[in-house]
């Protein structure tokens, strides 16, 4: 699949896997935080992932996808750098805030580029292999925390702004792409919000939301069923390495399947694992239903972006492209908010989270199936 690709999506798959080298700051910002400042945190940073994701549409239109990517990378490795040095409050929501405000501008430039580098079926495998690898980073990642987290979680959050900084700079192998629409065109077009679009952001929503309920809380529901602090690291890592092999699955078993329904199909069991992490206390089924929860996830690789990638038009493709990420930043916010809402009933955060990502995740095939009644 690698070797059918264009140098350029190979370049940016390399940029992306040096970044997720050290992306797992988002799972830890609730430990660096502290319990009482979490929520607050997790609020903040989510609010401000969804101004960044818009500012990464935004900036396509005047910057080429490479210096969108350069540039996203570049203020998001500065503000982590503040977010280890931060010590007070006040402090740590500042520099969280700064990292939200980067944190999402090189996504839509990274499916833009893709997706002007690729057609028909050797897009969806562009985006395949992207997620397949920025899982595999994330093993590599995941053991990296491991062997930090001992240490401090500040010194994940330093890697972190070090792996970002370095694939920024390696964004001089990407191609300079082509020229944005000139600002005249720009200012006249009207964004447009189709019934399709809205109806795959909606779902999108909701598979963002379960996917961060779970992320967000697994190395608190870990800790706190008694697993010691290498624990959380390595169970990250033990997550991801199946995901290749899955994304290499899905390939070949599900490559003509509608997007709808392999979605809608993933989601479903996505849904009842994560309702089995709630259920099960114990430590060991926790996190076997973890592992199973990440290899089903990686059947899913590529598969949300080679969605909007092939229905939308192509000179409104990075608005999409923004539009639809923003259910990332939509579920950022609201996952502490919910989750600290169901809490009481639930019985505690740790419950919780995996609870109300089951349900989100049983909630992408219902709205997924009406997506498909329509022409």
């Amino acid at each position: 699949m690698a070797e059918a690709l264009p140098r350029a999506a190979k370049a940016l798959v390399g940029v992306r896997i040096l970044n997720q080298l050290g992306a797992y700051a988002l799972a830890f910002l609730a430990v660096l935080a502290g319990p009482r400042l979490a929520p607050a945190a997790l609020a903040v940073f989510g609010v401000a992932a969804l101004v960044s994701r818009w500012s990464g549409g935004l900036l396509l239109e005047r910057l080429s996808p490479r210096a969108t990517i350069a540039l996203g990378l570049s203020a998001t490795g500065a503000a982590l750098l503040a977010l280890a040095a931060a010590r007070t409050p006040a402090q740590t929501l500042t520099a969280t805030a700064l990292v939200g405000l980067a944190f999402e501008i090189y996504e839509p430039a990274s499916q833009e580029l893709l997706a002007r580098v690729t057609s028909g079926g050797q897009r969806q495998g562009a985006y395949a292999l992207l997620g397949t690898s920025l899982a595999a980073a994330g093993a590599v990642g995941g053991l990296l925390a491991a062997i930090l987290l001992p240490l401090g979680v500040r010194w994940l959050i330093a890697a972190d702004a070090l792996t970002c900084l370095a694939a920024a700079a390696s964004t001089a192998a990407l191609p300079g792409g082509a020229s944005p629409r000139p600002a005249a065109t720009v200012r006249r077009r009207k964004p447009r919000r189709p019934p399709p679009l809205l109806r795959s952001t909606v779902a999108g929503t909701a598979f963002a939301y379960g996917h961060l309920a779970v992320v967000m809380f697994l190395p608190l529901i870990l800790l706190q069923r008694g697993a010691p602090h290498w624990l959380p690291g390595l169970a990250m890592t033990g997550a991801a390495l199946p995901a290749p092999l899955t994304a290499h699955l899905a390939r070949r078993r599900l490559e003509h399947r509608a997007h709808t329904v392999v979605l809608g199909a993933g989601s479903a069991l996505l849904g009842l694992l994560a309702l089995l992490m709630a259920v099960a206390h114990g430590l060991a089924v926790t996190v076997t239903a973890y592992l199973a929860w990440s290899a089903v996830g990686g059947l899913l690789l590529g598969r949300w972006p080679a969605m909007i990638a092939d229905a939308a038009p192509e000179d409104d493709r990075p608005r999409w492209f923004a539009f639809f990420g923003s259910s990332w930043g939509i579920a950022q916010p609201v996952v502490p908010a919910v989750v600290a809402i169901a809490a009481g009933a639930a019985g505690g955060a740790t419950t919780a989270a995996p609870l109300t990502a089951g349900a989100a995740f049983l909630t992408v095939p219902i709205v997924l199936a009406g997506r498909r009644a329509r022409p």
